[in-house]
């Protein structure tokens, strides 16, 4: 998808916009994505991270002319049932129709976090990525140290492709979801100068192969971060926002050479690729 020099805009490939309305309210919610939209973000794509939030997931995109996914997330699996499947399954159904659905996530694997049972998530993501070839939909995969087990998977299940959120892995790992049909996604994690490992990789990996992403409230930039010694004093972790993702783009402009405006229209076609149902949504948004 080829997007003209004036028409550049961001696109956030992964928040999840309902939390905004669970812990601030409608109104604060709307707020947000006000100031996101006059920030240059012209899309949000909201992955679902449970049953129980798939319906406030595809509201929150109707009501702001963004795009959902709806899945089962690694976190999530301890509480999640056989029939959470199935149910998954009846709502792919019934969506399917339905423009701003766009991908199914956020699924994948989590071996950082402790007490979670890997034969469990491996059972759901495997699940589900038999569901993403059934409803012909790429995925969005949630990535932390198990970057190696999802390719695994993917080489038995293959899938249209899709989003790798919040990638660290190594350079050998990224290009094995590239040749796999998948893009990229960083986010505020690349703008701590600490960062260097996921700075090199920012660095090296094709352009053609990066989206962007907040992952918002959750993962805040650096000028949002507060450090554990504050917080122990009581100081609040900052939430961190779809607005702020112009400035973290601006941050992978200045690794990779290129101009925000040209970061961010390589990006959102990225993102067109990935998802492919966004184009419509895309174009639709530019022309009104």
């Amino acid at each position: 998808m080829q997007f003209a020099k004036s028409s550049a805009f961001w696109i956030d490939t992964h928040c999840h916009l309902d939390e905004f309305v669970v812990h601030g309210g409608q109104d604060y919610a709307d707020a947000m994505r006000a100031d996101a939209r006059r920030a240059g973000v012209a899309h949000c794509v909201i992955p679902a991270v449970e049953h129980s939030n798939w319906a406030a997931s595809r509201e929150v995109a109707h009501r702001w002319g963004d795009s959902y996914a709806l899945g089962i997330h690694p976190l999530y699996t301890p509480k999640a049932q056989e029939g959470d499947l199935a149910a998954l399954e009846v709502a792919l159904t019934e969506s399917r129709e339905d423009a701003r659905l766009v991908a199914i996530g956020e699924i994948g694997l989590d071996y950082f976090v402790p007490g979670l049972d890997p034969a469990r998530q491996e059972h759901f993501y495997r699940a589900q990525l038999q569901l993403a070839r059934r409803f012909d939909l790429p995925v969005i995969l949630h990535v932390r140290r198990s970057a190696d087990r999802l390719l695994k998977h993917l080489r038995e299940v293959p899938v249209c492709g899709g989003i790798a959120h919040a990638f660290n892995g190594s350079l050998q790992q990224a290009q094995a979801f590239i040749d796999m049909g998948f893009k990229l996604g960083f986010g505020g994690a690349l703008t701590f100068d600490r960062a260097l490992q996921l700075r090199r990789l920012a660095e090296q990996l094709p352009l053609e192969s990066l989206v962007l992403e907040t992952d918002s409230p959750d993962i805040p930039p650096h000028w949002l971060y507060v450090t554990a010694e504050l917080r122990e004093t009581g100081t609040p972790q900052a939430r961190n926002s779809p607005a702020e993702l112009p400035r973290i783009g601006e941050v992978l402009a200045g690794l990779r050479g290129v101009s925000p405006d040209e970061l961010a229209r390589i990006s959102s076609a990225n993102a067109v690729a990935a998802l492919p149902r966004l184009k419509p949504l895309l174009e639709g948004a530019l022309n009104g």
